[in-house]
């Protein structure tokens, strides 16, 4: 879990770690699998996954122009790092959905 928060915190000093906490918790077991654990921003599929299932079904965003345009965001936030962490990556945009609270 510090590994986790500390990743985020790159990002967002001010990071919850409850906030942080449950992203992990609803990834479960995928983030026992490295593959699982990232997420690829040049891979069509995995971002429509992101979008279809992190931003439509858990933070409730029908607007799919919109979640992608906050995913692509996050994209070049993170462009930095050649691994993107997927509770980073989730965190992110939930962030800028305005949605940490609702988790």
């Amino acid at each position: 879990m510090a590994d986790y928060l500390a990743d985020v915190q790159r990002y967002d000093a001010g990071a919850d770690a409850d906030v942080v906490q449950k992203i992990v918790k609803h990834l479960g077991i995928a983030l026992q699998s490295k593959d699982a654990s990232l997420v690829s921003c040049s891979d069509k599929s995995e971002l429509d996954r992101v979008r279809e299932k992190w931003c439509g079904k858990k933070l409730g965003q029908t607007d799919a122009a919109a979640a992608d345009a906050v995913i692509a965001k996050v994209c070049e936030t993170m462009k930095g790092d050649r691994q993107k962490q997927r509770v980073t990556f989730y965190y992110l945009v939930a962030k800028e959905m305005g949605k940490l609270g609702d988790l």
